[in-house]
């Protein structure tokens, strides 16, 4: 199997340019994408991007890795609703220095002859007069190319417009894309599908200055089943950095998957191969309760994030926390795990385990924010508590601070 078709039965081929399944099957590719400095850290949403590049070298092609100093300075418009706020060159600096040391995690600099690199678009954005990028660069888009692309479309439709500032975003990214196929013989880009606008300018860009072909790969924007965005939960994001959110809280992130998620989830974050992730669905078809697929995902991505240290950490925290020891002092109650298939409304769930005495009650507490599922805060009254709340064969419950139980689920 290519990497094309590694990605595709991966999920991670959203929309892609003809010809670039034959050169990634004939040829050896170097290839791009463009992480944002607006953090000093990635989050889980740009591991699926972290993970793209990995996968492209496992195969012999080489990635190259774009930290935005001088874009970042902009603000990337695309799946933006309003104007970003603008860093300092000091604050962008900081960010790509922590981001850079991210990608060392995943990305090979070493290998030969196919070895990683990490490149700075201020290196040229930085140098270059505003004259020279409007006469050399700017007369290949005509604006009316420009309001086509949907980053720039959906934003002239909100009510805060866009400036000019982002609405050059594009032709910058797409001179990004001319340079690295200057310099390096680049001749993909690849990213989620919110970038397909920006990619294919970089395309046209090359064809009309260098007469030469280029391609571009995007996959699916990430989202959860019930329609969030993926990497968002009530505590804010989840980053890969341990000092923003911990082992422990990255590995009950991805171990309180939804069970509707959990295999795009093992395919896109996780080498495991298909006969692994085909086994792994049969046991969620089988015997979903037990959530052997959630455990091996966590394992899996806080392992390849954090190491075999922070993993133990977190399993450690995890057992402490939900097998026993600090347990033992909380009043337990069974409940059959059957009443959990289609979900148990949180208000019914409060007055199942005596937290609630009414459901009149349930639910001004959890509108008052006094409601806790495994030590969260639940904000909506008429949320479910599922099979995926559970840890352990265990859900921890609480209201307020003081009142605790234990729910032990039966017939697992």
């Amino acid at each position: 199997m290519n990497v094309f078709e590694e990605f595709a039965w991966r999920g991670m081929v959203s929309e892609a340019t003809e010809g670039v399944q034959d050169a990634l099957t004939n040829e050896k590719v170097t290839a791009y994408i463009g992480f944002d400095p607006t953090a000093s850290s990635l989050h889980v949403g740009s591991l699926l991007t972290v993970m793209g590049l990995a996968r492209l070298q496992r195969y012999g092609h080489t990635p190259i890795a774009i930290v935005g100093g001088g874009t970042g300075m902009i603000g990337d418009p695309s799946g933006k609703s309003q104007e970003r706020v603008l860093l300092s060159s000091e604050q962008i600096d900081r960010n790509v220095a922590g981001i850079r040391v991210q990608l060392e995690q995943f990305l090979d600099f070493d290998a030969a002859p196919n070895a990683a690199r990490i490149v700075n678009n201020a290196d040229w954005l930085g140098t270059i007069d505003v004259i020279s990028f409007l006469r050399d660069v700017g007369k290949h888009f005509t604006v009316g190319y420009m309001l086509q692309k949907e980053s720039v479309s959906r934003r002239l439709e909100s009510e805060d417009g866009i400036s000019y500032t982002e609405f050059s975003y594009l032709v910058l990214q797409a001179y990004d894309f001319l340079q690295l196929f200057d310099r390096h013989h680049c001749v993909l880009q690849m990213g989620g599908s919110d970038q397909w606008g920006n990619i294919t300018a970089g395309i046209e860009l090359i064809r009309k200055v260098r007469a030469k072909k280029a391609h571009g790969l995007v996959w699916p924007l990430m989202k959860t089943a019930s329609g969030t965005k993926f990497g968002k939960t009530e505590h804010g994001t989840i980053w890969l950095d341990a000092e923003r959110t911990s082992p422990y809280e990255f590995y009950q992130f991805f171990v309180n998957t939804d069970d509707r998620d959990v295999m795009n989830y093992l395919k896109v974050f996780t080498w495991l191969d298909r006969p692994a992730i085909e086994a792994l669905a049969r046991a969620v078809q089988d015997h979903p309760a037990a959530r052997e697929a959630q455990r091996t995902l966590a394992r899996e991505v806080t392992s390849m994030v954090h190491g075999p240290e922070g993993l133990a950490r977190a399993e450690k925290e995890t057992a402490a926390k939900f097998g026993g020891g600090d347990d033992e002092d909380i009043p337990a109650i069974e409940l059959a795990a059957a009443s959990f298939a289609d979900g148990m409304l949180h208000t019914d769930f409060m007055v199942a385990t005596s937290l609630a005495q009414s459901k009149g009650e349930a639910m001004r507490t959890i509108k008052q924010g006094g409601f806790y599922l495994n030590d969260a805060r639940v904000s909506d009254e008429r949320g479910k508590v599922t099979l995926a709340d559970v840890v352990n064969g265990k859900i921890k419950a609480r209201k307020g601070q003081r009142e605790r139980r234990l729910v032990k689920l039966t017939g697992l």
